[in-house]
């Protein structure tokens, strides 16, 4: 092989590895952040409730067009919901103007990137707010974890 064809296809690998580490390298590290991220959707509270058992059970069963990721790592949660009335479900306790909220750790798409600053109740372990029919909710890992080490019920 002559030294121009061996340059010749030692810059087409260059060339190559060069594009694929480009394109490949950010595709593999989007994927990797957000392996242990589950999504789905469900058209009612009772048939999130059903599907996924970690859905939490104060969710109004009449809750439309329920949005729920999780972290399958830990106990990170988001949760968009359709209520029927523009008040939070029963057994959500008001958050004191002064407590403090963890960041949500999901952000899809769905889910908006100030919730923390617009956190107003504790529904079980979640924090929440309405934005008129529409409930927000996120439940905080540590928060998870510590719950799960006093042994309380879910």
């Amino acid at each position: 092989m002559n030294r121009t064809a061996l340059a010749l296809a030692a810059a087409g690998t260059f060339a190559a590895l060069a594009f694929t580490g480009a394109v490949a390298a950010p595709a593999v590290s989007d994927w990797w952040d957000g392996r242990h991220d589950e999504y789905a959707s469900y058209a009612t509270g009772s048939a999130a409730k059903a599907d996924r058992a970690s859905v939490p059970r104060w969710l109004p069963d009449a809750a439309a067009s329920v949005e729920y990721g999780m972290k399958t790592t830990g106990g990170d949660r988001a949760l968009k919901a359709g209520l029927p009335s523009a008040e939070l479900p029963a057994g959500c306790t008001p958050l004191p103007s002064d407590a403090s909220r963890p960041a949500p750790v999901l952000t899809p798409d769905w889910f908006p990137e100030d919730a923390k600053e617009k956190a107003t109740a504790r529904c079980g372990l979640y924090y929440a707010y309405t934005d008129g029919h529409t409930l927000y909710a996120w439940q905080d890992n540590q928060d998870w974890i510590k719950d799960n080490k006093a042994g309380s019920p879910h």
